[in-house]
């Protein structure tokens, strides 16, 4: 994805937790984003998000905008649109992402439906981002994370964007992570300094080989 401004990784924590896993693992993607000279910056999905996703058509206003006033719309146009690159870290509940994390994706419908004005637009500019996942459980079996794993594939691949990789650290306890033999603070950390750099390969059946 070429832009004429400095690439932008967007590392968003979608765990209620400012000091947990999730977050160290999106703190070491930071360190690693900045030590490449990347335009990257970190957030939390609960500083723009308060509410689930509504019925659009009772939810809209004469101009068939989104009623939902928590800054999810600003953020999600300002940081989320404007960015090259998107790394989730989501804690694992349930065998799944938080509800954080599913709802930030679920609010989009608002801005992707075709009753908001300006849909086509937001369509247009949602594609072709690099994403990747981080995430953190206190299990440590291999497929843990795998439900997750498919949603973001699938995501990537509607949205025409390149899934370039994972990360997964276990820990029982807060801050436990960096006790995991595997090293995922080193991983992240990597995945960080190489986002935009990383192969992709997606291949179809008709792909040129």
């Amino acid at each position: 994805m070429t832009s004429p401004h400095p690439r932008r990784l967007l590392i968003l924590v979608a765990s209620p937790r400012r000091n947990g896993n999730s977050a160290a693992l999106a703190q070491a993607t930071l360190r690693g984003a900045r030590a490449a000279g990347l335009d990257a910056s970190l957030e939390f999905v609960d500083d723009h998000l308060r509410s689930l996703l509504r019925d659009c058509r009772q939810c809209r206003d004469e101009h068939g905008r989104c009623r939902i006033d928590d800054g999810y719309s600003d953020f999600f146009f300002d940081r989320f649109l404007e960015a090259d690159g998107l790394a989730l870290c989501s804690p694992v509940y349930w065998y799944g992402m938080s509800a954080q994390a599913k709802a930030f994706f679920d609010r989009m419908f608002c801005f992707v439906a075709r009753s908001y004005p300006d849909s086509a637009r937001v369509r247009q500019r949602i594609q072709g981002k690099r994403v990747a996942l981080l995430t953190a459980s206190e299990e440590i079996y291999p497929s843990i994370a795998l439900s997750m794993v498919h949603q973001m594939q699938e995501y990537a691949r509607y949205t025409h964007s390149q899934f370039i990789g994972v990360v997964h650290g276990q820990g029982d306890q807060r801050g436990g992570v960096s006790d995991d033999p595997r090293e995922p603070l080193a991983s992240a950390e990597a995945l960080g300094r190489e986002f935009f750099e990383r192969a992709h390969a997606d291949y179809h059946v008709d792909s040129l080989r």
